[in-house]
């Protein structure tokens, strides 16, 4: 595919003029194009920042029509209104894609026909869930929610419970794990504790046991990118079907969050309580 430059789009940035020309594909989906070199300007790669000159030849190297439509998921809504809207998201669904084109239904596609002002992937992610983590999401409808609520998050000031059925029983029944985390050099895709990482507090309280697993309440202070999996397994009770730190395999991941509660753009305090699936009970029983 070719395009053109015409003088109405000079200065523009060259994602959001393919965007715009496209129609059908994220700026996100643009920019991993123009970092694999399947898109060149006058024929050198430029970035997807690159700012747009008249006549510009815009040289594509995909073919657009390979793209799948995206499917229309329906997810449990705990609450709406004009600037937000509270789900319970199910184990298994992604908050949002990752930069490629992802055939997949996912929170932010959900949430797309509620919001105003703001595209891409990631549109309306005030925070996110692991795809195989379930529970409360919070996620804004308009810019001026988004930067309320992301604030929330990131002054502390937004409460979150979640539970766990975790292998074996913890000898302590109420403590603190103060334990810094850093990503894994060995695997980027997982996190550990490490002297040069993040701080990272969480609270727990054990719920319920049986003699080999035991469902705990989690209440991290911080936010660090998996978190209550790395704590728990540093502690030698990892988290049942956890696939990067456990060691007991499930028909799923046993995290669930169960309650958020913030702040919202209209000022008032709520709580928002996604039921502790049955699952995690019936686990502890099995």
């Amino acid at each position: 595919m070719k395009l053109v430059v015409p003088e109405s789009a000079v200065k523009h940035r060259l994602d959001v003029f393919v965007t715009e020309e496209i129609g059908s594909v994220s700026r996100a989906f643009i920019g991993k194009l123009c970092d694999d070199g399947k898109i060149l300007v006058n024929g050198s790669s430029v970035k997807n920042g690159y700012k747009l000159k008249v006549r510009d030849i815009i040289a594509i190297d995909y073919d657009f029509e390979r793209l799948q439509q995206i499917p229309t998921i329906e997810l449990p809504i705990l609450y709406e209104d004009e600037d937000c809207i509270v789900l319970n998201k199910p184990e298994g669904v992604l908050t949002h894609s990752k930069g490629a084109f992802n055939p997949e239904g996912t929170v932010a596609t959900f949430i797309a026909p509620r919001i105003t002002g703001m595209d891409g992937d990631r549109a309306g992610i005030v925070h996110r869930l692991d795809r195989l983590t379930s529970g409360v999401l919070i996620a804004a409808k308009n810019r001026a929610a988004l930067a309320w609520l992301q604030k929330q998050f990131s002054v502390r000031k937004v409460k979150k419970t979640y539970f766990a059925v975790v292998s074996g029983t913890l000898e302590q029944k109420e403590a603190i794990i103060d334990m810094p985390i850093e990503r894994n050099p060995k695997n980027p895709k997982t996190f550990r504790v490490g002297s040069m990482g993040k701080p990272a507090v969480t609270k727990y309280k054990v719920a319920a046991e049986d003699h080999n697993k035991t469902l705990v309440q989690l209440t991290p202070e911080t936010g660090r990118t998996h978190q209550l999996r790395v704590h728990l397994a540093q502690l030698g009770h990892p988290i049942v079907g956890d696939p990067f730190y456990g060691e007991v395999a499930a028909d799923r991941m046993y995290l669930h969050a169960e309650s958020l509660e913030i702040t919202l753009p209209s000022r008032q305090r709520k709580t928002f309580v996604a039921p502790l699936p049955d699952s995690f009970r019936a686990i502890l029983n099995s």
